[in-house]
C-alpha cells in the first residue's frame, strides 16, 4: 500500500509539472518583478526630468516678462512725474499774472438794470480761465485752489463753488507762464473786451497785474469721474 502511495504522489506530480509547462509555453508564470520596478523607475525619472526642463524655460519667460514689466513701469512713472505739474497734480513755482473779478459796489444801481449784470457769474471766472490756457498759461489756481482738467466753477446763489468750497468775491486768477502773451490775449478776447463794457459801464471789477513768484500747490482732490448708475 505504501508503496503504491507513492507511486500515486509521483504520477500527479508528474502529471501538474507536464501541466503547468504546457500552460506556461516554455515562460516564467512569475516574471521577475524587480525588472519592471527599475523600468518604471527610470520612465518616471526621465517623465520628471522633462517636466523640469519645462519648468525652468516658463519661469525664463517668467523673468523675461517681469523685466520688461518693470521697464514699462518705470518708464510711465518717469512720465506720469514729468507732466504731473501740467496737468495739476504737481506744485509749480513761476511768476504770476493775476486777474481778479469783482462784483460792482452795493451804491451801484442804476435804474432798469437787472441786479444779474452787477455781479460776476461763473462764465466770466471760465472767460478768463479759457483766455489765460489760450495765451499759454502752465498752471493756475482761483482762489488758490489748483485748476485741473475736471475743475469746474459752479454759480451758488451770490457765491462760486469750486471744489466743493464756496467762495464769495473777489474772485482771484492766477496763471504762471509767459504774461507778455497772457495779456496779450486778455487785450485781444472779445470775451473779455465785452465784460470790460459792463466794468466801464457798472464798475464790475476788473484789474490784471504782474506779481512776484508763486508756489502754485499740487491738487490733492479726487481724480476720477464721478457719474450716475441705473439701480
Amino acid at each position: 500500500m505504501a508503496r503504491c502511495a507513492t507511486v500515486l504522489v509521483m504520477v500527479v506530480a508528474g502529471f501538474m509539472m507536464t501541466t503547468a509547462a504546457v500552460n506556461s509555453r516554455g515562460h516564467d508564470l512569475r516574471p521577475e518583478r524587480d525588472t519592471d520596478m527599475a523600468t518604471l523607475v527610470r520612465n518616471q525619472a526621465s517623465h520628471n526630468a522633462a517636466l523640469q526642463k519645462e519648468a525652468a524655460s516658463l519661469q525664463s519667460q517668467v523673468d523675461e516678462l517681469s523685466k520688461a514689466d518693470h521697464t514699462v513701469i518705470s518708464s510711465a512713472a518717469s512720465s506720469a512725474s514729468a507732466m504731473a505739474p501740467s496737468v495739476g497734480l504737481g506744485a509749480v513755482k513761476g511768476k504770476v499774472l493775476r486777474v481778479t473779478l469783482d462784483d460792482a459796489p452795493l451804491s451801484e444801481n442804476p435804474e432798469g438794470v437787472d441786479a444779474n449784470m452787477l455781479v460776476v457769474h461763473q462764465q466770466d471766472i471760465q472767460m478768463v480761465v479759457n483766455t489765460l490756457w489760450a495765451g499759454g498759461a502752465e498752471a493756475m489756481t482761483i482762489q488758490g485752489q489748483r485748476v485741473i482738467s475736471t475743475t469746474a466753477v459752479k454759480c451758488v446763489g451770490n457765491t462760486v463753488v469750486l471744489h466743493g468750497v464756496a467762495y464769495a468775491p473777489p474772485y482771484v486768477i492766477e496763471a504762471i507762464g509767459d504774461r507778455d502773451a497772457m495779456e496779450e490775449a486778455l487785450d485781444t478776447s472779445e470775451a473779455v473786451g465785452i465784460y470790460k463794457e459792463y466794468v466801464s459801464a457798472y464798475q464790475l471789477g476788473w484789474s490784471v497785474e504782474r506779481v512776484g513768484t508763486v508756489t502754485m500747490p499740487a491738487y490733492n482732490g479726487a481724480v476720477a469721474m464721478k457719474y450716475a448708475t441705473p439701480r
